[in-house]
């Protein structure tokens, strides 16, 4: 029997338990606050009701996943784990702490995978007696429905410690995306000019009602600005902010102030009410929506394609972890056509402080 560790059990570290559990692997489970780890059988439980009682997942289903999951006091409980997956806060001394304890215990091919969204995979593995077999799975919340997982390698990871990551997770339904160990893997980072171009235009005079309009009418289920609503302000501006700090506050992560007035002024989105746009829908598309269209999917193509020049990733595998992650209806490379001119346009019209953002990313022309 494989044996499948999570460490922390928070919202997603349970769900990536129940993700496993349900596929028939036995889970260890743990967290160093006392009242998650005694309340996580329960609060999975809570969590399955609703699907029980819609007659979704059977009594006795529920049952034997909940069952395959238990609940162990800390990570010197850990021995048989296979593969181990962190999903504890997100600071880098604690989680080295967490693998040296985790590596003390474990078979010398288990599997040490962190959750991380934002940091280096590669400097966790310091003071690790074996980095080859360190590597990041990246789950997005709600990670039982969420389909995409990241699988980031960092110089030191084994192609066994990959292969075995991948078959596991792919196991349990997931589809698996290899990506660099960069700054916002692939979709964190790709994203960004989605929200980025929209807030550009909003500090230029455009509406949000008509930037999130234009993006429906070309397919896209929520706009930029119903996405940042949906996550919260909040979030997206400290993914920004961190996003821009790591890559050295290149133009292209240019954290506009648009953003930070919205988080300031306390209208996140969804979870306070009011954002830019909710509680209100995006009114019909302006006579120019294709204009404000090409112009975000010109940087969107742009970003993916620098991060495809870095290696690590594949156009492929770009365009697939962006449709999965945020519902996107196509990748970046099927778009079609080249950006090439509506970049120039916009860097010729970019004030100083973005000079450089529209800079085409090398072999731009030939994808």
């Amino acid at each position: 029997m494989t044996t499948i560790a999570v460490i922390g059990l928070g919202t997603m570290g349970l769900g990536i338990a129940q993700t496993y559990a349900a596929a028939g692997f036995s889970v260890l489970a743990t967290d160093a606050v006392v009242a998650a780890r005694d309340s996580a059988l329960t609060r999975l439980r809570d969590t399955l009701a609703p699907r029980v009682a819609a007659g979704k997942l059977s009594e006795a289903d529920l049952g034997a996943l909940i069952a395959r999951i238990t609940v162990v006091s800390g990570p010197e409980a850990m021995a048989a784990a296979d593969l181990t997956i962190e999903a504890v806060v997100e600071k880098i001394e604690v989680k080295r702490a967490l693998f040296a304890a985790l590596e003390a215990v474990v078979a010398p091919d288990a599997v040490l995978a962190t959750n991380t969204s934002s940091l280096s995979v590669a400097a966790m593995t310091e003071g690790l007696a074996h980095p080859e077999r360190m590597l990041g799975l990246h789950f997005f919340n709600p990670a039982p429905v969420m389909k995409l997982v990241e699988l980031v390698a960092q110089p030191a990871t084994s192609e066994a410690a990959l292969a075995r990551a991948r078959r596991l997770t792919e196991t349990a339904g997931k589809t698996v995306i290899a990506c660099p160990d960069r700054p916002g893997f692939i979709v964190n980072r790709c994203a960004r000019p989605f929200y980025g171009e929209a807030l550009a235009m909003l500090e230029e005079g455009r509406s949000a009602s008509e930037i999130d309009a234009a993006m429906l009418a070309a397919g896209y289920r929520l706009g930029p600005f119903a996405l940042i609503d949906l996550i919260g302000a909040d979030i997206n501006l400290a993914a920004t902010e961190g996003l821009a700090a790591a890559m050295g506050n290149h133009p292209r992560y240019h954290v506009f102030e648009a953003l930070r007035r919205q988080v300031a002024s306390g209208d996140l989105g969804r979870k306070t009410g009011r954002g830019f746009l909710h509680p209100d829908r995006p009114g019909p598309a302006p006579a120019d929506a294709g204009a404000i269209t090409a112009r975000i999917e010109a940087a969107l193509v742009n970003e993916a394609a620098w991060l495809l020049s870095e290696g690590g990733t594949t156009r492929e595998g770009i365009d697939t972890a962006l449709k999965l992650g945020l519902n996107f209806p196509r990748g970046p490379f099927e778009v079609g056509g080249t950006p090439r001119a509506t970049l120039a346009a916009l860097a010729a019209a970019a004030p100083p402080h973005l000079r450089g953002r529209y800079d085409p990313a090398p072999g731009l022309e030939s994808l």
